[in-house]
């Protein structure tokens, strides 16, 4: 350590302990910058405060001067733990930079664009449990049709969304082809299959209304089922078929089924984050989302899956658990 900043420190220390006035004692805090120009660690400065008192006062008790050799050892444990806690901060402060900047991204190349169509109402919601969103939500829209893809990537961060794009990827390119959901499914399935690390998993809905005929068709990749609401029966049923998670076989095979939408019927498709909410209670129950669902029946599809989302929100004091999203399309007078 530098001897000359011995010195002075021990000037300074003799005038404030001669006077105690605040005057020196500001003299001595401006002089403590001087340890950081230097470079001196906390351990350093504790020496050098000894030394100091040392020559001022020799005739101290000795246990005076093992007390500053313990804090001596202290003070080594601590600079270093401080030095490793910074460390972590500026490494948590860059991951969440990166995290800003992922967010942004995704926000931007996973822009969809509600449909219009003949009869059809739509609402949607999509919330992340933390900074990224894990599910995704796609529209893919036609003259006389309208489709979305509902999709759960199972793993966070920039991994899910990256596979998110690679899923965007295969959706846009079937903007003009044969947008059956069996197609649909085998298409990004094969797609999915080349890009994707075997260790991330994605499931999917995908439904197409077809505005001449009124026709919901439908094909799954291992996903949540969706509820059929019937009007006339005030009835749910589960729409589910049968399908692999996308990128485990490549040629796997997707069922497609259909049924008919009446006026006032309405599918709802929705991903785990919502089926397997909890609450300090347990799990949300499905007569639970139903009984919420015919709550809000007569409203319009974007206030109801608002509602659906607000109740169960509530529930778990907007702490949730998974990624929530919710997809309703909802039969309506033409």
């Amino acid at each position: 350590m530098p001897q000359e900043v011995g010195v002075q420190y021990k000037e300074i220390m003799k005038k404030y302990l001669e006077s105690q006035s605040e005057e020196d004692l500001y003299v001595g805090q401006q002089f403590s910058r001087r340890f950081i120009e230097k470079n001196i660690a906390p351990e350093d400065v504790i020496s050098i405060h000894k030394n100091a008192l040392y020559e001022l006062h020799p005739y101290l008790r000795k246990q005076v001067w093992d007390s500053f050799d313990f804090l001596i050892e202290m003070m080594i444990h601590y600079g270093l733990t401080l030095r490793e806690h910074q460390s972590l901060v500026r490494k948590q402060e860059a991951i969440q930079m990166e995290m800003n900047v992922a967010t942004k991204v995704q926000d931007t190349l996973l822009k969809t664009t509600s449909p219009n169509v003949r009869g059809l109402d739509v609402g949607w919601v999509s919330k992340p449990a933390q900074q990224m969103n894990g599910d995704y939500i796609y529209f893919l829209n036609q003259e006389h049709a309208s489709s979305v893809a509902v999709a759960d990537v199972m793993g966070k961060g920039i991994p899910a969304a990256l596979c998110m794009s690679m899923i965007k990827f295969g959706m846009d390119g079937l903007q003009f082809e044969n947008s059956s959901p069996r197609n649909v499914l085998e298409t990004v399935n094969r797609i999915v299959e080349k890009g994707v690390d075997d260790s991330m998993f994605i499931s999917m809905f995908y439904g197409k209304f077809d505005s001449t005929n009124g026709h919901f068709h439908y094909a799954s990749a291992g996903h949540e089922p969706a509820l059929y609401f019937d009007s006339t029966t005030s009835s749910f049923a589960e729409l589910d078929a049968k399908g692999l998670l996308l990128g485990v076989k490549k040629d796997a095979y997707y069922e497609e089924r259909s049924i008919p939408l009446k006026d006032g019927d309405f599918v709802v498709m929705m991903t785990d984050g919502v089926t397997e909410s909890r609450t300090e209670d347990g799990f949300v129950e499905m007569d639970t989302i139903q009984r919420l669902l015919v709550d809000v029946k007569s409203l319009p599809a974007q206030q109801m899956a608002e509602h659906l989302y607000n109740e169960i929100g509530a529930m778990q004091e907007f702490r949730l658990s998974d990624d929530f999203t919710i997809v309703i399309f909802k039969k309506e007078l033409e």
